[in-house]
């Protein structure tokens, strides 16, 4: 099997082929970008303007331990995004970025709403709703034709706003669906604002149906996870971080699990890990004691993702490296993370399956001859983990 040393080389990571399914495209936008996208607003309230330093000062604002904090610098990113041209150009830099990282299919998600507030400093009105759309998918439509990308689009309400925009904003999700908008999601902070007030929203979308994925576990307790699964109907979990909360553990082994981490066990629901967000937002105290490597153990379906890779400093490859260097994945796991995220993936059935044989286990297969490593494990031996 490929040593740990090796499966910790940056370089061969972007070679293996990933999926990802959760990352906000306000928080993946290259730093130069942010600043020029500023000079052409005339957004003056950048704290610097230097690329390397406006990274540096993004990370170290993200990376506080609080998932307040961490969301403060989005409000410069949201600042610079304000225009047809440059959410064309964000959403088509982000799947080129992904294209470099070695991802082979990405589902990015953002909020509409936050972006029709226009240009104030050009005396430019906002954008309306669907124009925001329409910019975000010609860039993401352009990237995936140039660089062979699959991609969808989420769309994002937000838990501490009004359940009306939420439904608002599920009506526009379905109303671009068969343009590449493939699921639905609610984000923002968890405590006080609990999903089932946006329960018109999730019916609507249930009704049409629609794929839902929830933030949930991240900043609150299981009963989070439970009601954006049992009340609104999600199909994955964003984060579930605090899903080990449902389990019993005593020196270190499960002793008992709850019906809710049971539930999603059996029901094989889709969990969307993001290792280095979750230690930046206090979700977990650090890489090392982060539950991805216990819920592997247990056979959840995980998948790995960055969330954020302007504000957390990552990228999908350095995300793989983590689960590497701190949860002992040796290349079988990456695979099988891989093949995980495409199974959840909100694309149609038929395309999934072609994915996951030709653009997954068939790379996969040929970097193993490359190095002369032995074959992935049967299939069979770890169906717990599909």
């Amino acid at each position: 099997m490929q040593s740990k040393a090796n499966l910790e080389d940056l370089e061969f990571l972007r070679r293996l082929p990933k999926v990802s399914l959760h990352e906000h495209l306000d928080g993946c936008l290259r730093p130069h970008t942010v600043l020029e996208l500023a000079r052409e607003a005339g957004y003056g309230e950048l704290p610097e303007q230097d690329p390397a330093a406006l990274a540096r000062w993004f990370f170290a604002g993200a990376d506080r331990g609080s998932l307040p904090l961490y969301l403060e610098g989005f409000r410069h990113t949201i600042a610079v995004m304000q225009s047809a041209e440059a959410l064309e150009r964000v959403a088509y830099e982000y799947l080129e970025d992904c294209a470099r990282d070695g991802v082979v299919y990405a589902e990015v998600r953002f909020a509409p709403h936050l972006h029709t507030a226009g240009l104030p400093h050009q005396g430019k009105p906002g954008l309306g709703l669907d124009s925001v759309m329409r910019a975000v998918l010609r860039g993401l439509e352009r990237a995936g034709r140039d660089f062979d990308l699959g991609w969808g689009l989420i769309v994002c309400a937000l838990r501490n706003e009004n359940p009306d925009l939420s439904l608002k904003l599920a009506e526009l999700a379905i109303a671009y669906r068969e343009q590449g908008c493939v699921g639905f999601d609610l984000a923002g902070e968890e405590a006080g604002h609990p999903a089932a007030e946006h329960l018109k929203a999730f019916q609507f979308v249930k009704r049409q149906n629609f794929a839902i994925t929830i933030h949930a576990g991240e900043s609150f307790g299981p009963e989070s996870i439970w009601q954006a699964l049992q009340y609104c109907g999600a199909h994955r979990i964003g984060h579930g971080t605090r899903l080990i909360e449902d389990l019993a553990i005593h020196q270190g082994q499960v002793i008992k699990v709850g019906t809710l981490a049971q539930y999603l066990l059996d029901h094989r629901v889709p969990i969307e890990i993001c290792l280095s967000s979750n230690v930046h937002t206090g979700a977990a105290r650090s890489l090392s004691e982060h539950p991805f490597g216990l819920y592997k153990r247990l056979g959840y379906r995980l998948t790995l993702n960055t969330d954020n890779r302007l504000m957390s400093n990552t990228t999908l490859s350095e995300e793989y490296r983590l689960a590497v260097r701190h949860h002992g994945c040796d290349l079988d796991d990456l695979e099988t993370l891989s093949i995980n995220a495409m199974k959840s993936a909100f694309a149609h059935y038929d395309r999934r399956v072609e994915w996951i044989f030709e653009r997954i286990k068939r790379p996969f297969a040929e970097l193993r001859r490359q190095h002369g490593l032995p074959p992935r494990r049967p299939y069979a031996s770890e169906a717990p983990q599909g």
